[in-house]
């Protein structure tokens, strides 16, 4: 999801393709299970959803059905389960409306600003919207395995305590009666977008929180990322005949529904509503938006998905959406080819939202846009398909993983599909990392989403810094086995929930090298790089390290005589080198500030990496 400094902000949604239920099976390279990784310990839940939904597009209320057959493979007994009723947020009162009016920097999109743009005075626009505005959802009965269980709504969480605990291994299944309704557009889900779009519905569902080796991560909602538990969805959805539907999944009934979405046709049968059946496989969330006045467009992307495209019916953007198409098709088989192939059949882009957001198969993105902007929105959105999506890490505690992975990768893929090559498209990001550490604001990347002190420094860790991250990475072991870290990162964790640890490790193996301290001091410290040249005698080149996070070096020696020279310093605590054509000399063992090195002829000048992937905060001093 785009958000502050660097990369605009994203909101996420789905379109499908038909496929029958048989099908599921013999087309989807999806596993029905995650295959365990070589610790035998790893291990993590499942789970199974069957929702009918009956929408009244009149009052933006529906009531629904769930069944939901919950698996523990975990080795604890859960006497508990917990729900996240994510429209709950959407109330005056709410944790995400107190926060609003707490923030230094609130979210603009979610204020109104009574002051002017030198002195804004922000006001939540929850903290005004009217009962008939807001949004809820309401449980109105709950069973475990048929007996009825006690529970409680805190806030946009549900508290179950269920009536007899679940073993490991074992199943239970829960049925839940709700009714909800959707809140006037503010953030990510919503109805009547700035943009036309009537029903965006991202987080629309009681939603079961994960568990896992750390336990419960029931979260409230204050409008940061999500985390979810892998299975299986089966969704029906009734809704006025006159609305087209995009949903997370495989269009189980076009024939009943009369809409043909291979081609976009339009037969409605004359009943006031229609049911609208959705499967999709192995995914953690399922998202759907609904318009009347939808237009839909088909791209089969060779070896790869059907790619949908759902945007409204407005002349002054049909010609961006009809370009943008080729330009989707390039990204996809960019992403697969560089970081593992697309498991799904599908994948849509589509209109809604209040900017840009993955979600399972698809992006809800805004659409009146530049063309620029629509495809580097689409790129972001799509590259989230593999990291938030298919590697599932946490984003609440991990945020950086998925934004700043997806920046990195997405800035690449934009260069490759427009043909604009750059020699450091994380350029911005570095830029933007380096302003944010010398703010004063810095906060460590392990800090929770929810507990930083603005949204300028949530933004920039998790984006820039976060994109750096990957790009600096690729500075300490060689561009190639980044590119092999990445390949092998997406072989071994896809479908699962991914720990900064288990990236690092695959990078470790991938390039021989030790590289715990920069995991460490790169996203658990506020430390920074500060490598300088101090001084030139002769043929004796003096360096000093003066930020506290150790790096390897790469120089570049100019001798007075005009012949240069590349030089490449190991950090002793990574116990090798990353392959290099330059010369290897000594290594630097970090706790030494002070270095030296003699050359075989007079120096005239020295350069501190030289090509810029470096993140170190002070430049000037890079260079004698």
């Amino acid at each position: 999801m785009k958000n502050y400094f660097l990369f605009g902000l994203a909101l996420s949604l789905v379109l499908t393709s038909c496929k029958s239920t048989q099908e599921l099976s013999a087309t989807s390279a999806v596993s029905p299970m995650p295959s365990q990784h070589s610790s035998s310990m790893y291990w993590q839940q499942h789970v199974d959803y069957k929702m009918e939904i009956d929408m009244d597009v009149n009052t933006y209320q529906y009531d629904g059905k769930q069944n939901l057959v919950y698996t523990n493979n975990s080795p604890d007994v859960l006497d508990k389960v917990y729900y996240h009723l994510f429209f709950n947020a959407f109330q005056p009162g709410s944790d995400m409306d107190a926060r609003l009016q707490s923030i230094e920097d609130p979210d603009r999109r979610m204020t109104n600003n009574l002051g002017t743009k030198e002195n804004p005075i922000y006001e939540s626009r929850i903290s005004k919207l009217q009962p008939d505005e807001i949004g809820f959802i309401k449980v109105n009965g709950l069973k475990q395995d048929g007996k009825a269980v006690q529970y409680h709504t805190a806030g946009t969480i549900l508290e179950v305590t269920l009536a007899h605990p679940i073993q490991p291994g074992e199943r239970t299944t829960l049925d839940m009666e709700f009714k909800a309704q959707v809140p006037v557009q503010i953030r990510r889900s919503g109805r009547n977008s700035a943009e036309g779009v009537v029903l965006s519905m991202a987080q629309w569902y009681p939603k079961l929180a994960e568990y896992d080796f750390e336990g419960w991560h029931a979260d409230p909602y204050i409008g940061r990322e999500f985390h979810g538990v892998w299975g299986d969805f089966d969704v029906k959805l009734t809704i006025d005949r006159n609305y087209i539907v995009g949903g997370t999944g495989y269009l189980q009934n076009p024939n009943q529904i009369g809409y043909g979405y291979e081609t976009g046709t339009v037969n409605r049968p004359n009943t006031d509503k229609l049911t609208w059946h959705f499967v999709a496989p192995n995914v953690h969330d399922f998202t759907w938006a609904a318009d009347p006045e939808y237009i839909h467009d088909t791209l089969q992307v060779e070896n790869g998905p059907l790619l949908h495209f759902l945007y409204k019916n407005n002349p002054e953007i049909k010609e961006n959406w009809k370009n943008l198409q080729p330009k989707t098709a390039g990204l996809m088989t960019y992403f697969s080819e560089n970081l593992g192939k697309y498991p799904y059949e599908q994948y849509s882009v589509i209109q809604g939202g209040d900017g840009g957001m993955e979600y399972a198969m698809s992006t809800l993105i805004t659409g009146e846009r530049s063309f620029g902007s629509l495809v580097g929105v689409t790129a972001h959105e799509l590259a989230h398909t593999w990291f938030q999506f298919l590697l599932a890490t946490n984003e609440s505690k991990h945020e950086w993983m998925d934004e700043g992975f997806t920046s990195y990768i997405s800035e690449y893929a934009v260069d490759a599909v427009n043909n604009t090559p750059r020699e450091n498209p994380i350029e911005r990001a570095y830029q933007g990392y380096v302003y944010l550490a010398k703010s004063g604001k810095e906060k460590p990347q392990t800090t929770h989403s929810d507990r930083f002190e603005t949204n300028f420094a949530y933004g920039i860790a998790a984006y820039n810094k976060g994109a750096v991250f990957l790009a600096q990475l690729g500075y300490v072991i060689g561009e190639d086995n980044l590119k092999k870290t990445l390949k092998q990162y997406y072989k071994d964790w896809a479908f699962k929930h991914p720990t900064p640890n288990d990236f690092i490790r695959v990078a470790e193996k991938v390039s021989g090298l030790h590289l715990g301290w920069y995991l460490t001091d790169w996203t658990q410290t506020t430390n920074t790089i500060d490598y300088a040249v101090k001084s030139i005698d002769n043929n004796t080149v003096n360096l000093e390290r003066i930020g506290l996070m150790p790096m390897p070096l790469d120089l570049e020696v100019t001798y007075t005589d005009g012949t240069t020279e590349a030089f490449y310093i190991p950090l002793q605590m990574m116990r090798g080198e990353k392959p290099t054509t330059a010369t290897i000399i000594n290594d630097w063992s970090w706790a030494h500030p002070n270095y030296s090195f003699t050359t075989t002829k007079p120096v005239q000048s020295v350069v501190i990496d030289p090509k810029g992937f470096m993140a170190d905060v002070d430049r000037s001093n890079n260079k004698k």
